[in-house]
C-alpha cells in the first residue's frame, strides 16, 4: 500500500481487474491514491491481474498498488479474487482502463458511510450522469445499457438506472453474503440481482464515463457474447419470469380452449371440435411443465444459495405433489376407461369418435399431468436432500 495514503485499519480497498493495461493502469491507481489521500480514506488499491505480458503489473506497483495474481480468465474471476484478498471494510470497483475517474471516489465513501449496502455508479443522464462523445458504442448506450437496465427494474423491481456500469461501492459484509459465481462479464449483473433479491440497501450517484485511454487493444467486453451471457443471468435468476408466468398464459389459453371445445362452441360459423381440444391440451401441458420447472428452479436455487430460500415452497413435501400427481392419474384412467368400457359395450365396433374424444383426450392429459408432477415431485425430494446432507456434514465437522 503506498505510503502516501493515510495509516490505520483499511477502510476502503480500490479493486481494479487488469489484462494487459500498460497504457492506462498507472494512471487509474494513482488517481485512485490521490483521491484517497485528498479525502482522508485510509486504504489500498489491489490490482486483480489475469495474466498481463506487457509490464502492468510493474507499472501499477510503482504508484502504490498491490498485485494480486489471478490464474483464472474472465472478469468476474479477476474481481472475486481481488475482493477476496482486500482488507478493506468497503470495496469500490472499477476498470483500469481510464474510463472511469477514480476522482470521484469520495461521493462512493460517503455514501457507504451513510448506510449503503452497494453504491451504484450511473453513467446515464437518466440518473443525472453523462457520457463523454466517444465514450461508450452506439449500440450499448441507446440499446444494450437501456434495455438491459431496464429489465432488471421490470424483473427484479431494482431502482437502478445503469445495471452494467463497473463502477461501485459495496460493503465486504454484503460481498461475503452474496456467494457471486459468474466468472464473466455478467459478474457486476449477478452482483446488482442478487444484491436485491437479499434486500440490501442500495444507492446510486452520477459519474461521468470518458473515452477508454488504451491504445494498444480494444475494449474486452463482447457485445452480443456478454449481452446473451447477462440476459441468461437474468433468466437464471428470475424462474417467476422464465416459467412460472409464461407457463400460467400456457395453462389459461388451454383452458379457455377446453370450455369452447368441450361443449362444441360455435365461433364465426366454425364449430370448436376435438382437434381444438387437442391443442388445448398440448398448451395445458406445456403450461404445466413450465410451472413445475419453477418450482425445481426455485427449489435449487433457494438450497444452493443463488437466491433467498422460497418460503411456501419450504412447505411443499414430496408426499404432497405425489398425492396430487397419483390423484390425476386415476381420474385420467378412469376417463379413459369408460370409453373402453363403452367401446366393450358394442363389441369392440365402430364408436363416436367426436364423443369419445371428449372423454379420452382429457384423461390422456390428466395422467400426463399426474406423472410429470410425481416424477417433478420426487426430483424435489433430490434437491432438497442434496443441502441437507451437506448442512448434515458441515455440523458433523463442527461438533469435531
Amino acid at each position: 500500500m503506498s505510503e502516501t495514503i493515510p495509516s490505520g485499519p483499511i477502510e476502503l480497498s480500490v479493486v481494479m481487474p487488469c489484462l494487459n493495461e500498460a497504457d492506462t493502469v498507472a494512471i487509474c491507481v494513482e488517481k485512485a491514491v490521490r483521491a484517497m489521500r485528498q479525502a482522508g480514506i485510509s486504504g489500498e488499491v489491489v490490482v486483480a491481474d489475469n495474466g498481463s505480458t506487457d509490464g502492468s503489473q510493474d507499472l501499477a506497483i510503482q504508484q502504490g498498488a498491490r498485485i494480486v495474481d489471478v490464474a483464472q480468465r474472465g472478469y468476474g474471476a479477476a474481481l472475486m479474487h481481488g475482493i477476496e484478498a482486500s482488507e478493506g471494510k468497503f470495496v469500490l470497483m472499477g476498470d483500469a482502463d481510464d474510463s472511469y475517474d477514480f476522482l470521484e471516489i469520495p461521493k462512493f465513501v460517503d455514501a457507504l458511510r451513510e448506510g449503503a449496502d452497494l453504491v451504484q455508479g450511473c453513467r446515464l443522464p437518466r440518473g443525472g450522469g453523462q457520457v463523454l462523445p466517444g465514450a461508450m458504442p452506439f449500440l450499448h448506450r441507446w440499446f444494450g445499457n437501456p434495455v438491459l437496465s431496464w429489465l432488471v427494474r421490470m424483473m427484479f423491481r431494482i431502482p437502478i438506472n445503469d445495471v452494467y456500469c463497473g463502477m461501485r461501492g459495496f460493503t465486504r459484509k454484503l460481498y461475503d453474503r452474496l456467494d457471486l459465481r459468474s466468472p464473466g462479464m455478467e459478474f457486476a449483473t449477478e452482483m446488482i440481482i442478487k444484491s436485491g433479491l437479499h434486500g440490501a440497501s442500495m444507492n446510486q450517484v452520477p459519474i461521468t464515463l470518458h473515452p477508454d485511454g488504451r491504445k494498444e487493444h480494444g475494449p474486452h467486453l463482447r457485445t452480443f457474447r456478454d449481452g446473451w451471457r447477462t440476459l441468461r443471468l437474468f433468466l437464471a435468476f428470475s424462474p417467476n419470469w422464465t416459467f412460472f408466468r409464461p407457463g400460467l398464459v400456457l395453462l389459461g389459453i388451454g383452458l379457455v380452449g377446453y370450455a369452447l371445445a368441450l361443449p362444441q362452441v360455435h365461433i364465426f360459423g366454425a364449430a370448436l371440435d376435438v382437434h381444438t381440444l387437442l391443442i388445448a391440451s398440448l398448451l395445458v401441458l406445456l403450461g404445466w411443465q413450465c410451472v413445475l420447472l419453477a418450482a425445481l428452479a426455485r427449489i435449487f436455487t433457494g438450497r444452493e444459495g443463488m437466491m433467498p430460500p422460497h418460503e411456501k415452497l419450504e412447505h411443499v413435501t414430496v408426499e404432497r405433489g405425489l398425492v396430487f400427481g397419483i390423484a390425476a392419474v386415476v381420474l385420467g384412467v378412469g376417463m379413459i376407461a369408460v370409453i373402453v368400457f363403452r367401446w366393450w359395450q358394442q363389441d369392440f365396433g365402430p364408436l363416436d369418435y367426436p364423443q369419445t374424444m371428449r372423454w379420452v383426450v382429457p384423461g390422456v392429459t390428466l395422467v400426463a399431468i399426474g406423472f410429470q408432477t410425481a416424477m417433478a415431485s420426487l426430483m424435489s425430494g433430490v434437491l432438497m436432500m442434496q443441502r441437507s446432507r451437506r448442512s448434515l456434514s458441515g455440523d458433523g465437522e463442527a461438533g469435531k
